[in-house]
């Protein structure tokens, strides 16, 4: 009898220990930037409190430098449940919808402030959009203001011609039409090998990027146009998220609310470092000239003109938000 009791006791046991296992959920996140990259870190801490708040119960195991899937394949893979969830540089999806690359029309919103309110003039359209394709957006982290670098001196918008140019965008593979440059399509996880191989020789990016890439191992000069704060959002599957349990919904989107503040807070805090980095490694980090930068802005203004044109009245309407609220209209 006693032997019957220890072995029920065992089998109870045995079965409750399997429970949690069986009712655990794994999603994965595909992520376009290196481990050490603050976005990425920022995801391994979300997917930790998430992790915490459902008591293991849902686990999000982040998958960095687009080591499951390349950047521009990553809100596909969303869309269609190969991940459930995933972070990308939205503007790279701006051929979709224009309302995905308004934050790289150039001096629309150069500082942390003013990308804040165009996000929030943007949001509700990002959310309509991404919902009518299947996908909730979670939270958005800039890039710190976006920069030239290049092998020499740049002085006015005339020197920028004929350099070989990466685009990840819309935006940026207009510029090079705009200046005379040869763009060339290079993602993130592919720029160091491209500008090891002289396949680019300039671009346009944050420091962090510079940073990551080891850009001075090819490069000598970075222009702080303080051009545009692009932005990195996460979104996730909609059915995913809907099959979930209220409280671990709830725990996701309490912890999206927080990497988002964290986000944004560290963004602002590393940028000043990040160009720190690039003078200790021998860069020339200087304010672009103010011929360079009366070019530029002319670019901006055929740029804002284009963006106009594609987005109709609906995107007016976003920008005529973001001017109200940062006091231009």
């Amino acid at each position: 009898m006693k032997h019957l009791t220890r072995l029920a006791l065992g089998l109870a046991g045995a079965l409750a220990l399997a429970l949690p296992a069986a009712a655990q959920t794994k999603w994965n996140l595909p992520a376009a930037y290196p481990a050490d990259n603050f976005h990425t870190e920022n995801l391994s801490a979300f997917a930790k409190e998430v992790a915490d708040a459902t008591g293991g119960k849902l686990q999000i195991t982040v998958h960095p430098n687009a080591s499951l899937f390349k950047a521009p394949e990553i809100k596909r893979a969303v869309q269609t449940g190969q991940a459930q969830i995933g972070e990308v540089l939205i503007s790279i999806h701006e051929n979709e919808d224009p309302i995905f690359g308004l934050d790289v029309v150039p001096f629309l919103a150069t500082s942390y402030d003013q990308a804040w309110k165009l996000y929030q003039a943007q949001k509700p359209a990002f959310e309509k959009k991404l919902g009518s394709q299947g996908l909730m957006l979670l939270f958005a982290v800039p890039w710190g203001p976006q920069g030239i670098y290049a092998k020499k001196d740049l002085n006015t918008i005339e020197d920028m011609k004929g350099l070989r140019w990466r685009a990840y965008n819309a935006g940026t593979a207009r510029i090079a039409e705009l200046t005379g440059m040869q763009s060339v399509t290079i993602q993130a996880a592919e720029l160091p090998q491209a500008l090891a191989t002289g396949v680019v020789n300039s671009f346009m990016s944050s420091g962090s990027t510079g940073y990551d890439s080891k850009v001075w191992e090819t490069l000598t000069h970075f222009y702080d146009t303080q051009a545009w704060l692009p932005k990195n959002i996460t979104f996730v599957n909609k059915a995913a998220f809907d099959a979930l349990d209220k409280p671990t919904q709830e725990a996701i989107l309490k912890a999206a609310k927080t990497a988002e503040e964290r986000g944004w807070k560290v963004s602002k805090e590393k940028t000043a470092w990040y160009l720190e980095q690039l003078k200790a490694k021998g860069m020339k980090v200087q304010a672009p000239s103010p011929e360079l930068a009366a070019g530029f802005r002319k670019v901006g203004e055929q740029l804002t003109a284009d963006w106009l044109k594609k987005a109709g009245a609906d995107g007016q309407a976003v920008v005529d938000a973001y001017k109200k609220s940062i006091g231009t209209n």
